[in-house]
């Protein structure tokens, strides 16, 4: 038999992968056929003609990415990853959303076969993608020079309707517009079809002047099938070097399918035995067996992939000589790909004495913010339109904008959860150390961003400041009181609430040092006491979540208070006015129940000792949680309602955050 004609090939391609896509989903009986067989084409043209990557170095710094920001489609993903040749097999496709597969229901990060980022939530991957973006022109700024483009490459992103619709695209879209983020392009397709049925239902808007709008290039492709247009508009894209790019693609969700094209019958389930083989008819498909690929589809897909491979090795003859150039920038580089911090970065952090007086914990945090960075150029961040209330600012650094590319200061806007879902693409780089503030009470706005870089294992840090009722009089839709707690029901995210100026300066030592997971920093408005014992006591103790911060000066401890943040100075003078009375109490700082949780149940006992039932928990949020440390004999101190406006002296005279009460709700306690 000959070979099949150019055009033949592309088409005999493009529907190995549309069908292949089909078929996962028919043999799971669930997932989303209809936009994999709608976007084929653009991914064939895409994968084949312009992605520079290759599958056998998955992480490759400088290859391109690809976030398919419509992570619904994911059969479509890891089709594409298969024909490709990276690490998923046939019987990884087969496996396709089936317990403990590499072929989960929505793409879950993983490099080592080749998913670049964890989508589904539909605008997550757009916001992840601007980051990408941001992260290739920092470390391009940082550490290309004249001939030596180490830092080259382009973010990809196939949207959908949906992701049009998500309120975080748009935060991030506006802010990619803002900075002139060129190596950015979004193709959109544009099928006209969402769950409910037409998007005309709920959506009408001109996607197109939208972007415009937001300073976007923008093009159009009226047929999703012509691969000649789809590489003029993915060329002309490539190209651009001021703007990012949308490409809004005109397409049918399940195309091809004689009865559910263009219907929302095709989106979320199966086709169904009768319509597939009517589908594969109609495309001139054999109907059996399913998972077939033709070995001349196969070989045109690894064709992209040989040119992606030539790529890798000019890249790394280039950075040999680049090395011998420059070696300073070169071993930098190579220091973060192996996830090492520069040596003794540490050495920069402040200390504090009680006669340093008092000192809010956020400005605390700023403090070390500006002590380590010159240290830390991974460490880059900002704040969403809080930075003068957040001291997120690096003094001495550029603001990262078109003119200043390496700005390590970011001005995020009030884009919250934009905020969060773009630092979670600057980390998957792998590179940077991306930090935000806001202040805790908007930490709700940009709740899934944190719930995914959890999920991710993302070192993304978060400022959170204004952390109780004691911001005072902007009131209770400022003031958080279930926040706390919520942050710490996000597995694999580490909270930290410090009590003082040096148990913030060991958070954000446990905060850069913390590779695996996201960190959030909890901190005060109103000014702390620097208190006894903490410059000793908390580099060790907030790295293990809690500690004994003071015991009774004289005799065994009879009761234990136990506080996080602000309410641990509350506790200290509460067992003094105690101690006055002849009652030995001690006082635990306890900043992070995840950290806690982590140590030996020997450690946690000598710091919580059984023998010591009567405990009184003090925070300034909802109770809920505090009991698995003061246990059924003991007492929690905290707030069931919202709050109010006044200052933060009065509001703690109403809640009981005195040093009476909490001696009175003490000595309750040892009474009964």
């Amino acid at each position: 038999m000959s070979a099949p004609a150019a055009k033949d090939l592309d088409q005999l391609a493009v529907n190995t992968l549309r069908f292949l896509a089909v078929d996962m989903v028919e043999k799971a009986n669930s997932g989303h056929p209809g936009a994999p067989m709608g976007q084929a084409a653009m991914a064939y043209a895409l994968w084949t003609r312009f992605l520079r990557h290759d599958p056998q170095d998955p992480q490759w710094p400088n290859r391109d990415r690809f976030v398919l920001s419509c992570g619904h489609a994911s059969a479509l993903l890891y089709s594409l990853l298969h024909l490709s040749g990276y690490d998923l097999s046939m019987e990884d496709l087969q496996s396709f959303r089936q317990l403990d597969s590499k072929t989960p229901g929505h793409p879950e990060y993983d490099l080592e076969y080749g998913v670049e980022t964890t989508t589904g939530p539909l605008g997550q991957g757009i916001s992840n993608a601007v980051g990408m973006a941001i992260a290739e022109r920092l470390l391009a700024d940082r550490f290309n020079r004249d001939g030596f483009p180490v830092f080259d490459h382009h973010v990809w992103v196939f949207a959908s309707d949906g992701d049009m619709m998500e309120g975080v695209a748009s935060e991030a879209s506006s802010l990619a517009g803002h900075l002139g983020l060129s190596k950015l392009i979004i193709a959109y397709d544009d099928n006209g079809i969402s769950i409910d049925g037409p998007t005309s239902l709920s959506f009408s808007e001109d996607v197109e002047q939208r972007y415009a709008a937001y300073g976007w290039h923008t093009l159009r492709v009226e047929d999703g099938n012509d691969l000649e247009e789809l590489g003029h508009a993915f060329e002309t894209a490539r190209a651009e070097t001021s703007r990012p790019t949308l490409i809004a693609i005109r397409t049918h969700i399940g195309f091809g399918s004689p009865n559910k094209q263009d219907t929302a019958a095709s989106h979320g389930s199966p086709l169904g035995t009768e319509e597939l083989q009517l589908t594969k008819q109609a495309l001139g498909w054999p109907t059996e067996p399913a998972f077939h690929i033709p070995a001349e589809a196969r070989d045109a897909f690894r064709a992209g992939t040989q040119r992606g491979a030539t790529e890798r090795r000019e890249w790394l003859a280039m950075f040999e000589k680049y090395q011998e150039a420059h070696p300073d920038p070169a071993a930098e580089l190579l220091g973060r790909l192996a996830g090492e911090l520069p040596a003794d970065w540490d050495e920069a952090l402040p200390a504090y004495t009680p006669e340093d007086g008092s000192m809010a914990t956020r400005k605390a945090s700023g403090a070390v913010l500006n002590a380590v960075g010159p240290g830390l150029p991974q460490l880059v961040g900002g704040s969403a339109d809080l930075a003068p209330s957040n001291n997120t600012y690096i003094k001495g650094y550029a603001d990262q904008s078109r003119e200043h590319p390496g700005g390590r200061n970011f001005f995020f806007g009030v884009r919250e959860h934009g905020m969060g879902s773009v630092m979670n693409g600057m980390a998957l780089s792998g590179l940077l150390l991306p930090y935000g503030g806001t202040f805790l009470i908007f930490s709700d706005y940009m709740r899934p961003a944190i719930r995914l870089a959890a999920l991710m294992g993302l070192p993304v840090k978060y400022v959170f400041t204004h952390d109780s009722i004691f911001l005072g009089e902007d009131g209770p839709t400022h003031q958080p009181i279930s926040q706390l707690l919520s942050l710490r029901s996000i597995p694999g995210l580490t909270t930290i609430r410090p009590a003082d100026a040096n148990e913030t300066v060991a958070a954000w030592k446990v905060a850069i040092e913390q590779m695996g997971g996201p960190t959030a920093l909890v901190l005060s408005r109103q000014s702390l006491p620097i208190l006894t014992g903490t410059a000793a006591k908390a580099g060790a103790g907030v790295g293990r979540g809690g500690y004994v911060l003071a015991d009774p000066p004289t005799g065994d401890p009879r009761a234990i208070l136990i506080a996080s943040g602000s309410e641990v100075a509350l506790c200290v003078a509460a067992q003094q006015q105690l101690a006055e009375s002849g009652i030995a109490v001690r006082v635990v700082s306890l900043p992070s129940w995840e950290l806690f949780e982590t140590q030996t149940d020997a450690y946690r006992q000598s710091v919580l000792p059984p023998s010591i039932p009567q405990r009184l928990a003090v925070e300034a949020g909802v109770p809920l949680g505090w009991e698995r440390y003061t246990g059924s004999a003991g007492d929690i101190l905290g707030i069931d309602g919202f709050g109010g406006s006044a200052p933060y002296k009065d509001l703690a005279n109403k809640y009981g955050f005195t040093v009476d009460n909490v001696t009175q709700r003490l000595l309750r306690l040892l009474e009964a």
